[in-house]
């Protein structure tokens, strides 16, 4: 039987919850015991792992490599919630969550302050708690599992200095405001790009959290407004598929730059097919080994607070078959 039980709950939030009231549970998971070597019992440890919004692309692809890495672990079992990209369904998930006396709280923010009090709750509650894309910062007793997202921004930026031509005009798509990642990727374009570059002008930048549908809805309306966009700069790679989606079949924009972050399995072939430029990868595949192996570390007091980073390179045309082999091993490709 997996150990892994995936429960991608929907939440309604009822009007008890507009009262202020918290949302129920239904955790189908019960503590146990598994055999160990020599015949002893060693203890299960169970593990919520709250996604952001499963109709994200990267946080699927990272819940996905999580509940996979889970597989390895005999003393370890995870469920998956999904936050559907709201504050208050994933507040409401980590108050469940603590109620139901998990052994550890995994968190992917959908916006990092907002879910600051309830993860200082699961804190003091003597849970293990663990932030990951983006983690939240600052909280004493709460580890992290995740990337620098300033150099994930960086390693574009620095090569779009040289790419996009002089006095180009430029779309920008952001993550949601308050976002770690989000706001720290916008701020390195702004260093290490545009502050560069003050001949390049942005005729449309807007909030697409993380969404490809509303980056596509933005492209549509930048496209029927200017006669020239050089180049898509999008703070992950869901927001330019989005952008790239919407000009795929007009000629004017042939020659288009675009940039992302993730290096999701669509990326990689957008990069293939030569329609997305670069993209830096954010592994969900390395994220997932270091959350699982730090979820052992702590739940077995081998230690008492961990705090990782992954490496993020750039993808490009030059690279990317090894990337594609990656996706391809995993399962993300065909």
């Amino acid at each position: 039987m997996r150990k892994v039980l995936a429960l991608l709950l929907v939440f309604v939030l009822a009007m008890g919850m507009l009262a202020g009231c918290s949302t129920g549970s239904d955790t189908a998971t019960t503590a146990a015991t598994t055999a160990a070597a020599g015949g002893e019992t060693a203890e299960t440890y169970r593990v919520a792992y709250i996604a952001r919004a499963q109709a994200d692309s990267f946080a699927a692809w990272l819940a996905n490599a999580v509940m996979e890495e889970a597989d390895k672990y005999e003393n370890i079992t995870v469920d998956v919630f999904d936050g559907q990209a709201s504050d208050d369904i994933e507040n409401g998930l980590i108050e469940n969550a603590i109620t139901n006396k998990y052994d550890a709280i995994i968190v992917q923010p959908n916006n990092g302050e907002a879910q600051r009090p309830y993860v200082e709750k699961s804190v003091a509650a003597g849970i293990v708690t663990i932030t990951t894309n983006a983690r939240i910062s600052g909280i004493e007793g709460a580890s992290s599992v995740d990337a620098d997202p300033y150099l994930q921004a960086k390693v574009n930026a620095d090569a779009a200095v040289e790419q996009i031509p002089q006095n180009a005009k430029v779309v920008v798509l952001l993550g949601p405001p308050g976002n770690f990642h989000a706001d720290s990727r916008r701020e390195s374009w702004q260093k290490e790009f545009f502050d560069k570059r003050p001949d390049v002008e942005i005729v449309g930048e807007e909030i697409a959290n993380w969404n490809k549908d509303e980056a596509m809805n933005y492209m549509e309306t930048w496209v029927q407004a200017n006669d020239q966009i050089d180049a898509i700069i999008a703070m992950n790679d869901n927001m330019a598929a989005g952008a790239l989606e919407v000009i795929k079949d007009n000629a004017k924009f042939n020659n288009i730059l675009a940039y992302g972050v993730d290096g999701t399995a669509e990326a990689c072939l957008l990069i293939k097919d030569g329609k997305l430029t670069s993209t830096s990868l954010q592994s969900a595949y390395a994220l997932a080994e270091g959350l699982l192996d730090t979820s052992n570390k702590l739940l077995t007091g081998q230690e008492t607070q961990i705090d990782i980073d992954i490496d993020c390179p750039l993808i490009t045309l030059d690279n990317v078959d090894e990337y594609i082999e990656m996706h391809k091993k995993a399962g993300a490709i065909q």
